[in-house]
Order: structure tokens, then sequence, then C-alpha cells
């Protein structure tokens, strides 16, 4: 049984979308996994990991402004403000999303559909470096 662990480190330049399927493709290509697994867990909690069209940036867009009125930035009503008025509202917006997904393996590649993609959504406004502990497994 062929395996793959691996931490994938991601620079991000601030709140937006960071496309990581080609990371993850190469690290399955590196793994030599024909049929299996891909599981990515993000080890942070203001961040997050989605499936999501990689066709038009609009869909993007709208999920920002979507999640943006579900968890305002400077909400008076937050109690956690230590680190900004980005803070709080970058941890619900991780919870309401993902901090893991598994993707299947089939031939070598990942499974995703035409106009999918997987995203390091990065809710907070300053650039961080984002890790993501890669596991591929096969069947």
């Amino acid at each position: 049984m062929s395996s793959l662990i691996k931490t994938l480190e991601v620079a991000t330049a601030g709140r937006g979308f960071h496309d990581v399927s080609a990371d993850l493709q190469r690290l399955v290509a590196q793994s030599s996994v024909a049929s299996g697994l891909c599981h990515a867990f993000l080890r942070h909690t203001s961040a997050s990991l989605i499936i999501t069209e990689n066709a038009d940036p609009d869909v993007r867009l709208d999920l920002e402004h979507f999640i943006s009125r579900l968890a305002p930035d400077g909400d008076p009503s937050y109690i956690h403000t230590m680190e900004g008025p980005d803070d709080m509202p970058a941890h619900i917006r991780s919870v309401l999303t993902c901090s893991e997904l598994t993707i299947p393996i089939r031939e070598g590649r990942l499974l995703l559909g035409t106009w999918q993609g997987v995203y390091l959504w990065e809710h907070r406004y300053r650039a961080h470096r984002r890790l993501l502990d890669i596991t591929i497994i096969s069947a």
C-alpha cells in the first residue's frame, strides 16, 4: 500500500482565496497512488479549506460578500477582539466552513469535477503562513 504524508506551507497575502489544487495534484503525483484518497487538514482557526467553482472568479467574490454579512468585521457584540476587528469574524468563518477535505484519487489524479478547485480561504486581513497536512493513501 502506497502513501504519502507531507506538510504544505501556503503563504497568503491576506483575506482571499488561494488555489491549492495544483499543489495537491503535485503531491498525488509524487505519491504514485493510482487509486485512493487525498486528505488535507488545515492547522489554523482563522482560515478554511473549500471546494468551489474555479472558472468564474465572481463566485469567490460572492462567497466573500455573503460570509461578510454573516460574520461582519468589528461587530460590537464580539468579546474576543485581542487581535483586531477581523479576528473573531475569522474564527466564525472557519467554523461555518471546513478545516479539512477528503478527495478521491482515480488514475493518479484528484477526482475533482470540471469546474471544481480546492482553495485555502484566508479570513484575516494580514498575510499569514498557513500549514496544510496532506495525507495520501492508496485504496
